[in-house]
């Protein structure tokens, strides 16, 4: 594992960090881990959600025009699932 220092922490942030770990019944440690592995999270999750953004494939179709898309694309390829 790696080891994060931060420096020049002003002593009321740390204090209002330290009283929320003890509200929650954690160390310090443990809940400055959970807030930066809750960031990462995010971060990997919003770094998911923007491949997907520009996508011209119906990711981002209204409900009607999805429902309308796969019936255009059944009419298609016909009874059986090949091209009509």
């Amino acid at each position: 594992m790696v080891a994060l220092q931060i420096r020049d922490v002003p002593e009321e942030v740390r204090d209002a960090l330290a009283a929320q770990a003890r509200a929650r019944g954690q160390s310090l440690q443990a809940y400055l881990l959970e807030l930066v592995e809750t960031q990462a999270r995010r971060l990997r999750n919003t770094a998911a959600l923007d491949r997907f953004a520009g996508r011209s494939d119906g990711a981002r179709s209204l409900p009607g025009e999805s429902a309308a898309e796969l019936n255009d694309q059944r009419e298609q390829r016909g009874p059986w699932g090949s091209a009509a």
